[in-house]
């Protein structure tokens, strides 16, 4: 079965500004990672070779920084010495390795080809999955004669938010045995240990000065940092020799980096074994969303929600189960998720986020609750596993529900009307959450409409659960069907023909948004027939491109085309008009229900032209977020969890030839919904 694969020649690997924009990244299970640009040229704060969750999946830390290889060739005509590094200084790139860079690979592994002086060389770096160890894999595929290689790492010692810089207080010295450089930058940080099979060490230690970062720069961020190196790690190698260096937190001396990587590549195709299919796009997106699954504690898992800044969030975490665990048939990652966020339950509320260090989680979101009753849902249909369900999962629910009809924080209470009112000063309790200072950039206090169709969902899921095992549903059943007739009463503009965004006392919010698709494509519509047709009209004209929805139509007043700059421009920008790729899932879904197999065909040529996505930016992954004008350049995270997933999930579910037909009121009784 051939899988999708991006390869770069020399006339991409040789454009240092085009192959800079392109980065690898590589994971670990436990929220650490390595990665860079194709290059080896850091362009983030976050590239590095050894980036470490200290406190998994949370306390990472930019431990190694980089491992830049000098070749000496003794035999070669134009120079002894070869660079295969690169970095950027001010005004200047140096060593110029990408000049000798062949090709650039990302399949399973990412893969360096250099050639130079007759001499080919082959490199791969891999994440061991479950460890802080990476894995840097030298081949020798030609040579004249033997050559020698020399290894100088590079470490930062810091919080993977933050820059180094020279000081007087680093640890000078590192211990060398048995092949190893063992070295702690900082008292209190893990030691590092960098095993290279036959090595000499020669003690040379210095800080290099102003490394250029230049994301860091556009993103108006502290671009620049000094690195600390301790010395030189030196081995000669014959022609068709192999080195298998090896980089982590704990002793790998008596382990071997070829067998450790032969146990990487047979988990990762296990992975897509379990999922199956022959869609290689959908198989990219399979493979892509392992990454983010990772470990919390011993036994339980949590979700990523996007490399290189984020941690795990309650809702990205509960909208991105169905796609990265349950059509992938890892079950029990999906298990571990939700007994997780069972046990940080607190007030019927979900955590938002888990803080960086491993503090109080927070807890402020109106829907990461109720998004977990649909992850739920989901699970049971895909497992059929009651016995965890009633057991473990039913009693979260009902504590849910019953703190939010008594009412729990941040004015979150099923109002008199039976929908769910929320929301309180200087709080943004929706997924559109960006402020700047004092300025809430998208107030939604009130009754937003995502909202009400997760609650009403809620309550549907509920109802069903309790009629399944032989309860009395009616209580949640007759407050789901009251709140769906009080919603098509309250939400419908006739006017514009779609959805109000927000409703509250003072008013409703007429801009075109695209939150109203949850209320088309949940389990439970509230919206079907000629108005969710009018709905997808009014999307498709102002708020669907070729890479995700818009977050507000371009002819209003607040419409932002581009998300850069400071952090209060990119803020400001964040839900006024920048494209979502997630949201995809939910357009997908509402595309096949409303429009049947046209609406196939359309979700199949959209994604078809989509796919090219995945070969730029973070390769093999999908973004977070795009300009809101076209190009649509890639902006955010390399790599967001929502993003893979919902796309994935709705590419199976809805568009593939043998998706599972939509949940019905009639099979799984839910709320009515007028046929307009």
């Amino acid at each position: 079965m051939q899988d999708l694969e991006w390869t770069m020649g020399p006339d991409v690997c040789r454009d240092f500004a085009r192959a800079t924009g392109l980065e690898w990244l590589e994971t670990d299970g436990l929220g650490g990672w390595a990665g860079s640009t194709i290059l080896g040229a850091h362009t983030r704060r976050y590239h590095g070779l050894l980036v470490a969750a200290t406190h998994p999946p949370v306390g990472r830390m930019v431990l190694l920084s980089r491992l830049d290889e000098t070749v000496t060739v003794r035999d070669a005509e134009d120079g002894a010495e070869f660079d295969l590094a690169c970095n950027r200084f001010p005004g200047a790139i140096h060593p110029r390795g990408f000049e000798h860079l062949a090709s650039f690979r990302k399949g399973v592994f990412p893969v360096w080809d250099y050639a130079f002086a007759g001499v080919k060389l082959r490199k791969t770096v891999i994440a061991v999955h479950g460890e802080a160890t990476r894995l840097v894999l030298y081949e020798v595929l030609d040579a004249p004669s033997t050559v020698h290689l020399a290894l100088r790492p590079f470490f930062a010692g810091r919080d993977y938010h933050a820059t180094a810089h020279a000081n007087g207080f680093v640890h000078r010295e590192g211990r060398f045995s048995g092949s190893s450089l063992m070295y702690r930058m900082y008292d209190g940080l893990p030691e590092v240990f960098v095993h290279v099979p036959g090595a000499a060490w020669q003690p040379s230690p210095d800080w290099w000065n102003r490394f250029q970062y230049d994301r860091e720069r556009e993103r108006g961020l502290d671009c620049e940092e000094d690195l600390f190196t301790p010395g030189l790690l030196t081995v000669d190698l014959a022609p068709g020799a192999r080195l298998g260096v090896i980089v982590a937190t704990s002793d790998p001396v008596s382990r071997d980096a070829f067998a450790l990587a032969e146990t990487e590549r047979l988990r990762r195709a296990a992975v897509l074994d379990a999922f199956g299919g022959s869609d290689p796009f959908c198989r990219a997106l399979a493979a892509a969303g392992d990454s983010f699954i990772v470990r919390r504690g011993e036994a339980l898992r949590t979700v990523i929600a996007g490399y290189h800044w984020f941690s795990d969030w309650g809702r990205d975490t509960m909208i991105s189960l169905p796609g990265l665990c349950l059509i992938t048939r890892r079950f029990d990652a999906a298990q571990g998720i939700l007994r997780a966020f069972a046990q940080a339950m607190s007030e019927g509320m979900l955590p938002n986020r888990f803080p960086d260090q491993g503090e109080t989680p927070e807890y402020n979101t109106v829907d990461a609750s109720l998004w977990y009753f649909v992850a739920v849902w989901k699970y049971l249909q895909a497992t059929g596993d009651e016995n965890f369900v009633r057991g473990e999962l039913l009693p979260v629910l009902e504590d849910i529900l019953a703190w939010h009809r008594r009412g729990t924080r941040h004015g979150i209470k099923e109002d008199m009307d039976g929908l769910l009112a929320s929301g309180a000063p200087g709080v943004q309790l929706t997924w559109m959450d960006a402020r700047v200072g004092d300025w809430v950039v998208t107030p939604r206090s009130g009754k937003p409409v995502e909202i009400q169709a997760l609650w009403v969902n809620a309550l549907s899921i509920l109802a069903a659960l309790r009629e399944r095992w032989g309860g009395d549903g009616s209580d949640p059943r007759q407050r789901s069907v009251a709140a769906a007739a009080r919603f098509n009463d309250l939400f419908w503009n006739e006017a514009a023909g779609f959805l109000y965004d927000n409703v509250q006392d003072s008013g409703s919010d007429a801009s075109l948004r695209p939150n109203q698709l949850l209320a088309l494509s949940l389990p439970f519509p509230l919206v079907t027939g000629a108005r969710a047709e009018r709905i997808l009209h009014a999307v498709e004209a102002k708020l669907l491109t070729p890479v995700g929805l818009r977050t507000l139509a371009p002819d209003d007043p607040a419409y932002r085309p581009r998300c850069t700059g400071s952090p209060p421009e990119r803020d400001g920008a964040y839900h006024q008009g920048t494209v979502w790729p997630w949201l995809l899932g939910p357009y997908l879904t509402a595309l096949v229900r409303v429009r049947g197999e046209e609406g196939r065909r359309q979700g199949r040529e959209l994604l078809a032209a989509f796919a090219p996505h995945l070969g730029e930016a973070g390769l093999g992954s999908v973004s977070e977020i795009f300009d809101s004008d076209p190009p649509h350049a890639p902006r955010g995270c390399i790599a967001q969890a929502w993003s893979v997933a919902e796309i994935l999930r709705a590419a199976v579910e809805d568009l593939g030839p043998t998706s599972p037909p939509t949940p019905s009121p009639a099979k799984h009784p839910g709320p009515a919904a007028p046929d307009h």
